[in-house]
């Protein structure tokens, strides 16, 4: 177990029906759970802790073991793995010994997976994980993971296109918002930030004074946990408008304190911020009666890179401001052309093209 306020790990064990504790070793001597684990071992035996099987385990087996050492604390992403392990791994493979989860039949079973081609693959890419952790644990021999051979086709293509909306689209849009749904859809385009960050920000997140906004956590279900990646918490800088906009909310809201959420709920007495099914809701009736379509709360994040691309935002600067930790995300992923810019590039380079070369007939026209 890790220690948050001494920053130290600790093995613990129950022994006559008490709860013991060791110092394993401080943060700075072991960076990460693994190389913690890994220093414990030494501690295991003697208590009765799981150890490394001899034998090649079975699936289920593995994934009891990878349950407790090794699943992922933050709450959404241990909720997506508990949903594909239960729903396609378990009644697939559940009995059948690891070492039989090769790269053909792993291929053949994910193409059979009612689910999109990048769901197929991030189920997938579990498999891996869970082959990867037996190596690890020494249950199989360290050798090339045999799931890196499968393929998903179209793993890298949407199904549906990732939808960004233009200026005068999201005008109409949040014209039709009431509040606090209204100052929520601005502060998710306006710094480009996950509904779970954005209903997760506290007043004390904000630097009235040097004008800063501190993504510091997340809310999935409620629950709150640490924000997706290291680079996504960031200070950010609030423009004076968007400053005056907050400053008016937190004089509306009952729930003002430093300590109480930006978008407390009154039906929780404010003990908790507004859901996400509730601002779903109310972005999908809102969308439709500005006739701009169906739009989700993460088309606010979508529309924020397309618009730094529109003001002509350098990528790398992109990047720091999506919070990406691969710029390949910000690349790739996210963003789309929704102003004309497109056409105005081909005019400017036609133009050239076209005046080099009428310039260059009317030089080789007699005089």
């Amino acid at each position: 177990m890790f220690d948050k306020r001494r920053k130290t790990w600790n093995f613990l064990w129950w022994e006559d029906g008490k709860r013991r504790s060791r110092l394993i070793g401080t943060l700075r001597e072991l960076p990460t759970k693994g190389s913690a684990w890994m220093a414990a071992q030494p501690f295991i035996s003697p208590y009765g802790v799981l150890q490394a099987s001899t034998e090649v385990p079975t699936v289920d087996t593995l994934i009891d073991h990878y349950r407790q050492e090794k699943m992922p604390m933050r709450f959404s992403t241990h909720r997506c793995y508990e949903s594909w392990i239960r729903n396609h791994i378990l009644p697939k493979w559940r009995d059948v010994p690891l070492t039989e989860l090769q790269a053909r039949p792993i291929e053949l079973w994910s193409e059979g997976l009612p689910l999109s081609p990048k769901s197929r693959a991030h189920v997938k890419g579990l498999v891996r994980i869970l082959w990867d952790y037996a190596m690890w644990r020494g249950d199989v021999p360290t050798q090339r993971n045999p799931t890196e051979l499968a393929k998903i086709k179209g793993a890298s293509k949407r199904i549906r296109a990732p939808c960004s909306l233009t200026v005068e689209e999201f005008h109409k849009f949040v014209r039709c918002l009431v509040e606090p749904f209204r100052t929520i859809a601005l502060v998710c385009i306006s710094f480009g930030l996950r509904i779970s960050e954005c209903l997760a920000l506290k007043w004390s997140d904000i630097d009235w004074l040097c004008s800063k906004l501190a993504v510091q956590r997340g809310i999935v279900r409620q629950r709150i946990g640490e924000v997706k990646t290291v680079y996504s918490q960031r200070k950010m800088a609030i423009d004076a408008e968007m400053l005056e906009i907050l400053k008016t909310w937190k004089q509306k809201s009952q729930f003002a304190t430093d300590s109480d959420w930006v978008f407390a709920s009154p039906a929780m007495s404010g003990r908790q911020p507004w859901s996400y099914d509730q601002v779903w809701r109310s972005f999908l009736r809102s969308a439709e009666k500005a006739g701009i379509g169906r739009i989700g709360t993460h088309s606010m994040r979508h529309t924020y890179r397309s618009w730094l691309d529109a003001v002509g935002t350098p990528v790398a600067v992109q990047q720091k401001l999506m919070r990406h930790a691969d710029i390949r995300t910000t690349m790739n992923v996210y963003g789309d052309v929704v102003t004309d810019e497109m056409a105005q590039a081909h005019r400017k380079v036609a133009g050239l093209a076209l005046n080099r070369l009428n310039g260059s007939q009317a030089d080789r026209r007699p005089s």
